[in-house]
């Protein structure tokens, strides 16, 4: 059984790498890579981490960097520095076993507002958000940060802290003003605090390696952003099981707005399935009391929710082909090709 599993430990290694690393992290490609083709070291993976969620290959790699592990983001790679980062690895296995006990692979990305605010800004408002998988709730906060599509004049808060700046292909109906927020509320098994130093560093260990610096820039500009305003109801729990009650508390006449960013993955498909059948139920339930409408705003890989399908585009964005875009979709219905950390947006 042990070898079973460790072979599709390996397995899920080296599609991470290929899949999901290559192209955006070299260290992890060839880190993730490594460990594939290692059979003892997935053997011991499999033997000491419970299988499902704990055995994702991002979380084994954020827990390393989080306790300052060896493996080098920019410097010489290797034969022996996979070595090095292994013995390590191996030698610390109590303390990294421990941060994988306590941790989860959510990634905050706040500059995920940008591709969300051409569609947030075409809804009634004022909106009621309520994020699934919210994380630490950065992306909660659309109307705090500073938005720079193309070469358009920036616009936002004028004394932000975070400037997050977006390409955008024909057609895209760039707006010109921050959305108007209501209420702000999110669902995370494990939720972060982003004044809490021990989660701000977990949530920079989790930026990959070769992106860090811009990204962790991001990240703390959008913290110090935030940081003035009222922390956002966040409710720690499963998503499925909590999203009715949490919903019923959006303030009458907003806009509630259910959304998510790259949070599917983690689930089997059969819950991303209820989920998608939950929230149409949830949203209907709100306007048959007349407490106000509702919409479903989901931003993932097409290939984790695939009865949403993504048709052509007319005019193509031009963007690397290594780039790993999310599908962007309002109420099941595509509208958005995006880049995976906000970086770009194109309306079907």
């Amino acid at each position: 059984m042990v070898v079973n599993s460790a072979r599709a430990l390996a397995d899920r290694y080296v599609n991470f790498a290929w899949y999901e690393a290559r192209g955006q992290s070299d260290a992890h490609e060839e880190l993730a890579a490594r460990i594939g083709h290692d059979p003892e070291f997935c053997a011991h993976l499999a033997r000491c981490l419970p299988a499902g969620e704990k055995q994702r290959p991002g979380l084994l790699l954020a827990a390393v960097r989080y306790l300052d592990g060896p493996y080098a983001e920019h410097g010489p790679r290797g034969d022996a520095a996979y070595r090095g980062w292994r013995e390590w690895t191996l030698r610390h296995w109590d303390e990294v076993s421990a941060v994988i006990t306590r941790r989860r692979t959510r990634t905050n990305e706040p500059a995920r507002c940008a591709t969300l605010l051409p569609l947030f800004a075409r809804l009634p408002q004022p909106l009621a958000l309520l994020e699934v998988g919210a994380s630490a709730g950065l992306c909660l906060y659309p109307d705090r940060y500073r938005y720079r599509y193309d070469e358009r004049p920036e616009f936002g808060p004028p004394d932000s802290a975070a400037v997050l700046p977006c390409r955008t292909g024909a057609g895209t109906p760039v707006p010109d003003r921050v959305p108007d927020i209501a209420w702000r509320a999110g669902i995370d098994l494990s939720p972060l605090d982003p004044a809490d130093p021990d989660d701000v560093r977990w949530r920079e260990a989790l930026v990959w390696p070769d992106a860090t610096d811009e990204r962790v820039r991001r990240q703390r500009a959008a913290g110090e952003a935030v940081r003035s305003a009222p922390r956002p109801r966040m409710m720690r729990g499963d998503l499925i099981d909590a999203l009715p009650a949490l919903a019923a508390e959006a303030p009458l006449g907003a806009t509630l707005v259910v959304f998510h960013t790259s949070v599917m993955a983690c689930l089997p498909p059969e819950r991303r399935e209820e989920f998608a059948r939950l929230v149409p139920s949830v949203l209907r339930e709100r306007s048959r009391l007349g407490h106000g409408p509702g919409h479903w705003v989901s931003n993932e890989h097409h290939s984790v929710l695939p009865w949403i399908t993504t048709p052509r585009l007319a005019h193509p964005l031009p963007t690397p082909t290594t780039e790993r875009l999310l599908t962007l979709a309002l109420d099941g219905r595509p509208v958005a090709l995006t880049g995976r950390y906000g970086q770009s947006v194109q309306w079907l």
